[in-house]
């Protein structure tokens, strides 16, 4: 065939000369004809989710040509689970006689009659139609990847529907880019896979089919909306097996919700588990996720509700440098003692996932002076606040009520100085009756409805075994604090809600997850050690660093592909670093050196020495944090 340019039509050279003709336009040159776009009987039909060698199984949707561009535009803004392969002219295509095709046994490829989004019933050909197709346009979209391939490769058993028919898709609680008059769930399919072969899969299938291979979603599907598996909106269900895991991937019979929503007089499309086979490829190729550093890896964030997330090779390779780069020990504490890896990898992937967070940070340590509060753990809970506001996420600050006008005062010098961008709402707590942190965490102390879905803790006291809460010198400061812990206590039990601790000395809120290691290797820390655990503990040896770490890591993983398409579902547009203004909220030398010159005007004094001037934790700013702040960015920002 000939080379395609803009605004030239393209006959397909099909198999047989008794298939109809498909004109198809596309930006991109077409790598090949399509080998067989069928409406009745044909041997390569398939009813089923593999495809031949060499071919790819596609689904086709059939709209009035008024409908066409905006639906073109639907599917490029939703190409995950609407990979356009091409499209017809209206008028240009042709149907063949009903007596010119040959029998086959595996019966009639179907499709849906739609008018005004209602399905109409199933049609074993579109001849009957071909005066009104005249004046409408086909579009190829391709179709779920094979996953039996990559469940092959992988060394998994094949899982086949109760035996036959397609696999089960449902309708989720995401919705597609809204384009026109188009607007719609996204539909998913689901395959079970046994947990300890759950990367392999993933890395099997991206190798099968690229981009087109990720998974949206793995794990719990209450997170999608889906409220039963046994019960798929289309096709049937596969059962999960004591230790799998379910895995979604997008499908293409969103196509019929897009269809269906659209409310149009008149529409087509294939039905559910009916496919041609073309071998026309995607804007995806399956290249793409080949190399070692575009690899997809697998992390799991969540216990209740299950939940697994996805980054890159060379994201989690960038964020694993940054939790070694904040774990240098200046004060000599032994804090490589209480390291435990990926800690930072797992806490930024699940803040990722996160909407709506609740910071807390304050260790009155000073407590003969006014205010007892020291340097670190304001800038890095700032620096943090800063990063998720880019990021469009919902933040709060729980302080205690002792500090609450120090801590109005730094937030509003902070946005005056431009290291927020808008003020962070202030809130206190103090305990005191049963259910009181259920009902501050809880729409309505409703643990189904939680305000927050992660809780941060950066350089916090947190209480220890004896109920006190201690600074490193093993004085207890418990007059000075109010029992914020309490919410990460009660937030154990809330599904939904996940946990950070930041801390450099093992006395912080949420080091108990280490505490044995604070006992054993840090001074004074049988008495000291915070008793109260987080889902993950940052260790780093001044904890701002922790903070700063925390914000370079999301940029990492929002700058990721392959994050970024998981976290969206593979709906909408990939949202580049740089149209984001993701790099300016990045924690910089100057914007630091502001935060620690606003802590010095209000007398806020070094951990270490007690002194007010720029140093925190005893080491001066320029001499040790600057260079830190800049080595992290540094790593963060570089490309590869």
């Amino acid at each position: 065939m000939s080379v395609y340019t803009p605004g030239t039509q393209i006959p397909c050279g099909l198999v047989k000369s008794d298939m109809m003709t498909f004109t198809l336009l596309r930006k991109s040159c077409l790598p090949s004809a399509v080998r067989s776009l069928i409406l009745q009987k044909k041997p390569n039909i398939r009813n089923m989710s593999s495809s031949a060698e060499g071919l790819q199984p596609a689904s086709v949707v059939v709209l009035p040509r008024s409908l066409a561009l905006a639906f073109e535009k639907f599917c490029q803004a939703n190409s995950g689970p609407l990979p356009l392969l091409g499209r017809s002219e209206p008028g240009k295509w042709t149907l063949p006689a009903l007596g010119a095709m040959p029998d086959t046994r595996m019966g009639c490829p179907q499709f849906r009659k739609y008018e005004f989004g209602t399905c109409m019933g199933s049609l074993t050909s579109l001849e009957e139609c071909s005066e009104q197709l005249k004046d409408m346009v086909a579009f190829l979209l391709g179709c779920s990847f094979s996953l039996e391939g990559a469940l092959e490769e992988a060394g998994l058993p094949g899982r086949n529907a109760a035996d036959h028919g397609h696999l089960g898709a449902y309708k989720t609680a995401v919705p597609c880019a809204t384009i026109a008059g188009f607007c719609c769930p996204l539909v998913v399919t689901m395959r079970p896979v046994p947990k300890d072969k759950l990367e392999r899969l993933v890395q099997a299938s991206c190798s099968a089919a690229g981009e087109q291979g990720q998974p949206v979603h793995i794990g719990d599907p209450g997170l999608l909306g889906i409220k039963d598996l046994s019960k798929p909106d289309y096709g049937e269900p596969v059962v999960c097996q004591p230790g799998d895991v379910p895995v979604f991937w997008p499908s293409q019979l969103t196509s019929l919700e897009a269809v269906s929503g659209c409310m149009t007089p008149l529409a087509f499309t294939s039905a559910p588990g009916c496919t041609v086979m073309t071998d026309l490829k995607g804007p995806a190729a399956p290249a793409r996720c080949l190399t070692p550093e575009g690899m997809p890896e697998v992390h799991h964030i969540s216990q209740d509700p299950l939940h697994y997330s996805m980054a890159s090779a060379s994201a989690v390779r960038k964020i694993r440098e940054l939790e070694t780069m904040i774990a240098v020990d200046p004060g000599s504490r032994g804090i490589g003692h209480l390291l435990r890896p990926d800690e930072l990898l797992r806490a930024s992937l699940s803040l990722s996932h996160a909407r709506s967070q609740l910071l807390t940070t304050g260790l009155p340590t000073h407590f003969n002076h006014e205010p007892p509060e020291e340097t670190d753990g304001p800038p890095g809970a700032v620096a943090l606040a800063a990063f998720l506001q880019a990021l469009e996420k919902r933040i709060c600050m729980v302080v205690d009520r002792r500090a609450l006008s120090l801590y109005k005062k730094l937030v509003d010098e902070a946005v005056e100085q431009g290291i927020l961008k808008t003020r962070i709402p202030l809130l206190t707590y103090q305990g005191g009756s049963t259910g009181a942190a259920q009902a501050f965490l809880c729409a309505d102390g409703d643990p189904k409805s939680p305000r927050f879905d992660h809780l941060v803790a950066i350089e916090r006291v947190g209480r220890a075994a004896d109920g006190n809460y201690y600074n490193a010198r093993m004085v207890s400061i418990r007059h000075l604090v109010d029992p914020i812990d309490e919410l990460f206590l009660a937030a154990q039990k809330i599904p939904g809600i996940s946990s950070t601790g930041v801390g450099d000395g093992g006395n912080e809120l949420g080091m108990g997850k280490v505490k044995e290691a604070v006992k054993r290797h840090i001074r004074n820390g049988d008495v000291i050690a915070c008793d109260v655990e987080a889902d993950f503990a940052v260790i780093a040896g001044v904890s701002n660093w922790g903070g700063y770490a925390l914000a370079c890591a999301l940029y990492i993983l929002n700058s990721c592909e392959v994050h970024s398409r998981y976290l969206r579902k593979a709906v909408g547009p990939f949202r580049a670093p740089g149209a984001q203004s993701w790099t300016q909220a990045l924690p910089s030398v100057a914007k630091e050196e502001k935060m620690l010159s606003i802590l010095v005007r209000h007398r806020v004094r070094s951990g270490v020495s007690g002194l007010v001037g720029m140093e925190v934790d005893g080491l001066r700013f320029h001499d040790t944090h600057a260079q830190m702040i800049q080595k992290l960015v540094d790593v963060t920002t570089v490309h590869g």
